[in-house]
């Protein structure tokens, strides 16, 4: 039997490669790196006062019309990976984020892309807990950031459900474009975080 692959392996375009934190990390000469944090927290909310919404996942909608998560790159190795992704969240995000720190504990992954043109990106991707307060509170101030309406226009919070029709909620989110592998850590992310409810796992 071959070795289980995850989501965002399974999906990942051509020319990407998942890699171990320690292999990514010597990628220095010619190589990028960026981070990215999905925000998430408990929601006790019901949509039309019947349905969970469990969690709240931030995600946001780019310059470029894309979805991705908040973050970009760093300056790695002049500093750390998460001192340079906390201060990309507080440029896209606002001075909410002072109230939390993204820290080598909620690392998730690391890709390396190296296209025959184009630059050569590691993209390290993160998962951080918040409270409800904490991450609302992010919500309120993400449109006082330095970045909004330029590199941010707006976050968006992703849907959890499936409607009875089997396409509203969060398939039919998954039909937007999303940057780079976003869709595929954010699959990845929700079936090993246990975001999802039982049993309404989203097929790539």
């Amino acid at each position: 039997m071959g070795e289980r692959r995850s989501v965002a392996e399974r999906l990942a375009p051509a020319g990407v490669r998942r890699m171990e934190l320690e292999e990514a990390l010597e990628l220095r000469t010619n190589w990028r790196h960026a981070c990215h944090a999905l925000l998430y927290a408990p929601d006790p909310g019901l949509l039309f006062r019947r349905i969970p919404l469990r969690y709240a996942v931030l995600m946001q909608m780019r310059f470029d019309g894309r979805l991705g998560f908040p973050g970009g790159f760093v300056n790695f190795p002049d500093s750390s990976l998460e001192d340079g992704l906390n201060r990309e969240l507080s440029e896209e995000l606002g001075q909410a984020v002072a109230a939390f720190r993204v820290e080598r504990a909620d690392y998730r992954s690391s890709y390396a892309s190296a296209a025959s043109s184009g630059p050569r990106v590691v993209a390290h991707f993160y998962a951080k807990l918040l409270t409800l307060e904490q991450l609302t509170a992010v919500e309120r101030g993400a449109p006082l950031a330095q970045d909004h309406g330029l590199e941010v226009l707006g976050l968006v919070r992703v849907p959890l459900y499936t409607l009875q029709d089997g396409v509203s909620g969060l398939p039919a989110f998954l039909e937007n474009t999303f940057i780079g592998t976003a869709r595929e850590q954010l699959l990845e992310a929700l079936q090993e975080l246990g975001l999802l409810e039982s049993g309404s796992v989203v097929r790539p």
